[in-house]
């Protein structure tokens, strides 16, 4: 039997809108955190760089409400439909964020993916320090993570899909055979195989064998 993985971005793909600026409007930063990650975004700004500012940004915030944040944030229309979809095909589905665990983990457990990778925000006393570290932080950390999944589950870039919006999605492209580019950036779609305008997550399945 082939081994097949398809692997999602989480920020405005999997989910429908941008962790870090639900965060920011508590604080009511969210105007001043949303032009910095649309720089990044775009591929205008080192990614590394710009989540740290972010990040910091959110020093104070009790842990307890990104904990409440991150557990009701909204779903894309169709997330689960693809994800049912998808593993009914053959296919492991994973999680590529360059957001935060405590969102990934609680909706891997809820839409049944595979596994999840993403970045962990530290606190203290209950508090966020304006520090993170994890395995999502640099421009190329979704490839590197692609390319070290299907050696270990012995998947080959054709046998690949990734799905993504952002400039940092752009890494695991270079790795797949099949590049979805959701509701995404102009160069994202530049890369791309298939391009989705419409936000359900559903439609893709109408490109896959």
């Amino acid at each position: 039997m082939t081994n097949k993985l398809a692997v999602f971005d989480f920020d405005s793909t999997l989910m429908d809108g941008e962790t870090l600026e639900f965060f920011a409007r508590e604080l009511g930063i969210g105007e001043k955190v949303k032009a910095i990650t649309d720089r990044a975004m775009k591929g205008e700004a080192d990614f590394f760089e710009s989540l740290t500012e972010r990040v910091a940004l959110l020093k104070g915030l009790p842990l307890a409400k990104v904990d409440e944040i991150c557990h009701n944030l909204p779903l894309m229309n169709g997330a689960y439909e693809v994800v049912k979809g998808l593993k009914e095909k053959g296919y492991k589905v994973v999680c590529f964020s360059g957001g935060f665990r405590t969102a990934t983990e609680y909706f891997g457990g809820k839409l049944g993916l595979d596994g999840e990778f993403a970045n962990i925000l530290h606190s203290k006393d209950g508090l966020l320090t304006g520090q993170v570290g994890g395995e999502m932080m640099f421009n190329d950390s979704k490839g590197q993570m692609l390319k070290r999944l299907q050696k270990l589950l012995d998947v080959t870039k054709d046998n690949t899909i990734a799905v993504g919006d952002g400039a940092n999605d752009l890494s695991m492209f270079k790795y797949a055979g099949t590049r979805v580019a959701f509701c995404a950036k102009p160069i994202v779609k530049e890369n791309a195989d298939i391009i989705i305008e419409e936000k359900d997550l559903s439609f893709i399945l109408n490109y896959i064998d």
